[in-house]
């Protein structure tokens, strides 16, 4: 059985349909572009996306797959009754929002936000005696323990760091000295240097980090948020680094994407602001086409799909 499969132009957010059509010539498949709406008449037995689209429930196919890890717009229920599987790219971005989140820390540890802002007046500001720091000897809370925060970990312990984790099994993880349960999220995350996010967006999660344990926090810390943006409270972050009740933050997700140009996290010296590029890297085609490859065999085969949401 040959898969006919669809690559929606949504999938342009992270890289051009082309490539990934290229990446998948190996698969046992028929690929082709599909329309920005799509019709039953699309005859796809697949579907390739970034963006969840209505017209997807009636267009006829059996499986959905979601080039990144949050889904949470997709309709869950609606895709049982229509009996469509939906798969998503989790597993595949524990190296490079890792690799971020210790850039991140690593800026903020040596002043590297400063003195960026500085170049551009071509101003020569040595920092104080006091204002970096190492990270060696320094503790970091993992707030999610899935691949993301287990690629935090261990670049985290790699760089001489004691880190504490937060999940909702008490299971070991490798590279965490202390497990907290979510009821104990605020004694966690009470003498963190950095408090990192790294949850899947889920209605226990929504809302999960607001004005209580942004005030649980050291006065010298540091939040990155690199789950989704309603993950935390906004506002009351924006609150907490306007009274100085946190040091900085660097944030890669939001609750309005794109961040809107009115919002004051623009304009903090103390905030580094990315566009939803933690899990960017130039590999990201060929690892999703791999999966997508796999999906097709399995699909073929009559059988259940990798990374299967529903």
């Amino acid at each position: 059985m040959t898969i006919r499969l669809g690559i929606h132009p949504s999938v342009e957010r992270l890289f051009p349909p082309s490539v990934l059509r290229s990446s998948l010539e190996a698969a046992d498949a028929t690929v082709t572009d599909a329309d920005e709406t799509l019709t039953s008449d699309a005859a796809l037995d697949g579907l390739v996306t970034f963006d969840y689209d209505p017209s997807f429930l009636d267009a006829g196919v059996d499986w959905i797959h979601v080039i990144r890890a949050g889904y949470d717009e997709f309709p869950l229920d609606a895709l049982r009754e229509r009996g469509i599987s939906l798969s998503n790219s989790t597993g595949l971005h524990g190296d490079s929002v890792g690799e971020m989140v210790v850039g991140y820390m690593l800026g903020f540890a040596r002043g590297l936000h400063r003195y960026r802002l500085d170049q551009p007046d071509r101003a020569w500001n040595p920092p104080a005696w006091d204002e970096t720091f190492t990270l060696a000897g320094e503790s970091v809370c993992v707030v999610g323990l899935g691949t993301l925060g287990r690629g935090v970990a261990r670049r985290a312990d790699a760089l001489g760091m004691s880190v504490a984790g937060v999940r909702r099994t008490p299971t070991p993880v490798e590279h965490v000295d202390r497990r907290y349960g979510p009821e104990d999220l605020r004694e966690a995350v009470a003498d963190a240097r950095f408090v990192v996010l790294a949850v899947p967006l889920t209605d226990r999660t929504e809302g999960l980090f607001g004005a209580a344990e942004l005030a649980a926090m050291r006065e010298d810390a540091y939040l990155v948020n690199v789950a989704r943006g309603p993950v935390a409270d906004q506002s009351a972050l924006v609150d907490a680094l306007q009274s100085g009740s946190i040091a900085g933050a660097a944030l890669d997700v939001f609750e309005t994407e794109p961040l809107p140009e009115e919002s004051p996290l623009w304009g903090m010296e103390n905030v580094v602001v990315t566009p939803h590029a933690a899990a960017a890297t130039d590999e990201y085609p060929s690892r999703i086409a791999a999966l997508v490859r796999e999906n097709c065999r399995r699909l073929a085969a009559g059988e259940s799909v990798a990374n299967r949401v529903v």
